[in-house]
């Protein structure tokens, strides 16, 4: 299990490569009117991205087959630039098993439409920590080590503070030079961005967002099995304190992020909800994910 000391018999089984790692992600390559790149390119691609985050050690922990974070990354080519070279969009996300539960909870849902890129045919993906490999291997590893902040925050609080360190580290490495043709790493490229992804999380208006993660899910949702009443309470209260960071940080994008992960999941937990958690649940949510307000009608009253 992750955080445990290694037993002998697990010690022989990472010499012998058997333990699996933390992820298991599904990649898909779209590639919609496109006419000067072979196709057979953009299905190495999707197997040299599988590939390197599937099998790649990202942390020290051990992590059981049933506890792999599970994920889905589609990239949409937009445009041809060269025979190597592209535009695209990323949609990513991903989810962890809920303890007690048969389902896996959303930690991220995100689209990143910043995505400009060489691939070179038959080269693997490789990460360096604190050097600049391409592009697409920092973003890809980028948003790695964020989801790993969500998931080991979502264990203990602020768990991943150092996952989300080295996310923030690989910013740092991105050449100043190449900062115009690579956008999303930058404040300056918008405000919804890589960027922007981790200011608000490190920020100090969101020590109460990222406790709330760890509220809404170990004590939340890991203990609906055994006590469905004091979990859904806990939940509302930890949402409550997202409020709070909603207030404190107006237009933070972890707010939309967590909307975006989580609406679903929220309508359905509190549709068997109390009238009273329900016109709150729906007063919170309305005011943090404004532009979907009609979701939460689902919730009823």
């Amino acid at each position: 299990m992750k955080k445990l000391v290694l037993s002998l018999s697990l010690v022989l089984f990472v010499s012998l490569g058997l333990i699996a790692q933390e992820f298991q992600f599904n990649v898909s390559v779209n590639t919609p009117q496109l006419k000067r790149t072979d196709p057979q390119v953009f299905k190495d691609l999707e197997n040299a991205i599988t590939d390197f985050l599937n099998t790649q050690k990202w942390t020290d922990d051990v992590y059981e087959p049933e506890e792999r974070i599970q994920g889905n990354i589609q990239i949409n080519i937009k445009e041809e630039l060269s025979q190597n070279e592209f535009t695209a969009e990323l949609q990513i996300q991903a989810s962890r098993p809920v303890f007690g539960g048969s389902y896996n909870t959303v930690l991220l849902s995100h689209a990143d439409k910043n995505l400009v890129f060489t691939y070179e045919q038959f080269q693997p993906l490789q990460y360096t920590q604190n050097a600049f490999n391409d592009n697409l291997t920092s973003i890809l590893s980028f948003y790695a080590y964020t989801i790993l902040g969500i998931d080991y925050d979502s264990y203990s609080p602020f768990g991943g503070e150092q996952y989300y360190q080295t996310a923030n580290d690989i910013i740092s490495t991105i050449p100043s030079g190449l900062t115009g043709k690579y956008k999303g790493w930058r404040s300056s490229d918008g405000n919804r961005n890589r960027y922007w992804v981790i200011e608000s999380t490190l920020s100090p208006r969101a020590r109460n967002y990222r406790q709330a993660m760890y509220d809404y899910h170990r004590l939340g949702l890991d203990m609906m099995h055994s006590d469905q009443e004091t979990a859904k309470s806990i939940i509302l209260q930890a949402i409550e304190q997202i409020g709070t960071v909603n207030k404190a940080y107006p237009q933070a994008m972890i707010i939309q992020m967590f909307a975006n992960a989580k609406a679903a999941e929220i309508v359905e937990i509190f549709k068997e909800g109390s009238s009273q958690q329900k016109t709150k649940i729906r007063q919170l949510m309305s005011k943090m994910d404004a532009a979907n307000a009609n979701k939460y009608k689902a919730i009823g009253r």
